[in-house]
């Protein structure tokens, strides 16, 4: 009989294990497929559309294409209709990776906490903004622009709208009562320049470094178009990373990211291109508090 109950025993004990083994197995399987997914991910960048479409998709496109050799992630570049809508995928968590305007970086961090301005070019710690008129338009200072039609760039922009109305209200200037009608708003840098050329309006401002380099490439008649004023320095442009990035894509994937770009453009023309630079330094969160004081300033962000 104890021989008998002795084997019933044994056997429950066999099965017993084999069970909790199938149950390790199934939890292995799982934690595993959650890996597995986890690294399925995509790393999705943005960017503010403040240039011509079909130029940015192409520079964004190469830095996509860079990260992910760097870095072994599947990225990809996502386009925003306007820069509302970036501002709005990062607080998402759908952007975990944009290029912002000083002020868009702003908005944006503001709104997700333990975001990081991190990687910038070396021109966005002393950007500049160039107001433009007509040759011959009678507009050679700041002051000559009272009674004139004017175009900013988006309404989000720094450099396009930002900046230039802090230093037009320096000059005395109230954009919303001295112009010829309501300030226009042009929606990017390439299109401001564009109507100032087309005799649309009479002066605007815009990106100094999208202004150069439409001279240089021929984009803008600069025996017909010409600068005027040019603000002094602040900071500008930045990479900012979401805080959600190490917890989608896991541990170390912020610095793996922050390194890739710190390494472009390498010798991609068309990071080149887009960026107009030979190289991206680091940047801080604190370099933007003067961005966020004008703003509220101006009361563009409460």
């Amino acid at each position: 009989m104890k021989k008998w109950l002795s084997g019933i025993i044994l056997l429950m004990l066999v099965f017993s294990l084999a069970a909790c083994g199938k149950t390790d197995n199934k939890a292995t399987e799982e934690k595993e497929g959650k890996k597995e997914t986890k690294s399925e991910e995509v790393l999705k960048i943005g960017a503010i559309p403040d240039q011509n479409a079909a130029f940015l998709q192409t520079g964004m496109d190469a830095v996509a294409k860079q990260l992910s050799e760097d870095t072994g992630m599947k990225v990809e570049f996502v386009p925003s209709v306007d820069y509302a809508a970036l501002v709005t995928g990062f607080q998402r968590g759908e952007i975990h990776l944009a290029w912002f305007g000083g002020l868009t970086s702003v908005q944006a961090r503001n709104l997700v906490p333990g975001a990081e301005s991190i990687v910038q070019r070396p021109r966005d710690a002393e950007f500049k903004s160039v107001f433009i008129t007509q040759e011959g338009s009678g507009i050679n200072t700041l002051a000559d622009v009272k009674g004139k039609s004017f175009t900013f760039g988006s309404e989000s922009s720094t450099s396009g709208h930002l900046m230039p109305r802090f230093f037009l209200k320096e000059e005395g200037i109230d954009p919303n009562t001295d112009f010829n009608g309501k300030p226009n708003f042009s929606g990017s840098h390439d299109t401001t320049y564009k109507l100032i050329e087309s005799g649309s309006f009479q002066s605007g401002a815009l990106n100094i470094s999208v202004w150069e380099a439409a001279v240089k490439e021929g984009k803008v008649d600069s025996s017909k178009v010409k600068v005027f004023y040019t603000t002094p320095d602040y900071y500008d442009y930045n990479w900012t990373i979401n805080s959600n990035v190490e917890e989608v894509f896991g541990k170390g994937s912020k610095q793996k990211i922050k390194d890739s770009l710190l390494a472009m453009p390498g010798d991609s023309k068309e990071i080149t291109d887009l960026f107009q630079t030979d190289k991206f330094i680091e940047t801080k969160n604190d370099n933007y508090e003067k961005i966020e004081k004008v703003a509220k300033e101006l009361e563009i962000i409460k």
